[in-house]
């Protein structure tokens, strides 16, 4: 197969700190070819193939943002001069737990830390033998399924020895993350973050009922007098609005301190965009940093991208906005305790997007069905989707680049 007709799917996990903001991400590749097959081997040479073609010349700024990006390495990999073309401040390089512990590993190790990157020991169990790789690594990732959380009190204890930083991952429940927040734990990785259906529910509120109603006048078309009437009915929904609006970097602009001047600044799309975004941002200066708001724009600018290359959509002059919609939407009944059926029902939702909510129907449905299987880092279920859309691998990959990187084309 030659390089340029390679096919690949990425996959990416948030990684957050103590304080439940996104610090870095694990990136998860898998090719066309390995789905396929299942062969260990060609997942390896796929992954190699991505560090040298993707991150190194498609842009590891573009997936990551200003965050780390964690990504597992093979024995083969490890020991290749190819890391060498990675950013070495952006990328931190896992072992996995099938590595060998051996003096030529140890030297490796020695060499790359020297060199300047970050090393962490991927599901990781304590055991002597990795004495001195406990004195070079910098962190330790714990698996939560492999390793309970009630059981992990003695390891801990013994990392206390060293100066490693400790990373908790397949953290399912709110439980698991404030018992490993008791054990002093740094940083935690798992659906707890990424998957709504799990955090908290929570009664709509009055700011969030005025969210729904903004939505609807905006969909509706209605007059911006209208519009800013609704804003100034809820003095906190218009604290939650700029609080948005100003967290991202507007080169060049002043910050917006009016919703008139929002309006003028962003336009209607925009505005339509931050209000949808709205209703899962925290009444904080870190709103952009909350799991559930990147998940929301990344799930909604990935569906919106798609759409546009999507065959089925082509000519649908509003299929990118009713993708983008249905990926924002698709995530407020966990977040909120109210039923999908009467969220599409109160906003008056297209038949397509209806049934794409509600039932997982429809193209809207396979799109936002493709979303999720690549959240989860299900690529065999992402790839049988990509052949029913009849998008190819690459258009896919291009339009994660935009998604992850969604901060930057909001503004």
């Amino acid at each position: 197969m030659e390089q340029s007709e390679q096919k690949y799917l990425i996959g990416r996990q948030p990684i957050l700190n103590r304080d439940e903001q996104i610090c870095a991400y694990e990136l998860l590749f898998r090719s066309a070819q390995s789905l396929a097959e299942a062969n260990v081997s060609d997942a390896s040479q796929a992954t190699a193939s991505v560090i040298l073609n993707t991150l190194a010349g498609f842009g590891v700024k573009q997936i990551l943002g200003k965050h780390l990006g964690f990504i597992n390495l093979e024995l083969d990999i490890l020991m290749s001069d190819s890391l060498e073309l990675l950013p070495k401040e952006m990328i931190v390089l896992e072992l996995l737990e099938t590595l060998e512990v051996t003096p030529a590993l140890i030297e490796r190790c020695r060499e790359l830390k020297e060199a300047g990157f970050v090393l962490a020991l991927d599901d990781h169990d304590y055991d002597p033998i990795y004495e001195e790789l406990y004195q070079i690594i910098d962190i330790v990732k714990v698996d939560l399924m492999a390793t309970p959380v009630d059981t992990i009190g003695a390891a801990v204890e013994c990392y206390r020895n060293y100066q490693f930083k400790l990373l908790a991952e397949k953290v399912e429940t709110k439980e698991e993350f404030l018992k490993c927040l008791d054990l002093g734990f740094d940083y935690f990785q798992g659906y707890y973050f990424a998957k709504p259906a799990v955090i908290e529910k929570k009664k709509i509120d009055e700011g969030g009922a005025a969210l729904l109603k903004l939505m609807r006048q905006l969909m509706d078309d209605a007059e911006m007098e209208e519009v800013e009437k609704t804003f100034r009915s809820s003095p906190g929904l218009t604290y939650k609005l700029l609080l948005l609006v100003n967290s991202v970097s507007f080169v060049g602009l002043q910050k917006i301190q009016t919703v008139r001047h929002a309006i003028s600044m962003l336009g209607r799309a925009q505005i339509k965009r931050w209000v949808q975004l709205a209703l899962f941002a925290t009444d904080d200066s870190h709103a952009m940093e909350n799991p559930l708001v990147d998940m929301a724009a990344v799930r909604g600018g990935f569906m919106e991208q798609m759409a546009t290359a999507c065959p089925r959509l082509r000519g649908n002059r509003e299929a990118a906005d009713q993708a983008f919609m249905t990926g924002i939407l698709s995530l407020l009944e966990s977040l909120y305790d109210i039923p999908m059926g009467q969220i599409a029902e109160e906003l008056n939702l297209s038949e397509d997007v209806q049934q794409a909510l509600v039932s997982r129907e429809g193209i809207y449905g396979n799109l936002l069905a493709l979303a999720e299987a690549l959240e989860q880092v299900d690529f065999v279920k992402a790839s049988e989707l990509l052949g029913a859309l009849s998008i190819p691998y690459s258009t896919v990959m291009d339009a994660q680049m935009k998604a992850y990187n969604w901060q930057a084309g909001m503004g």
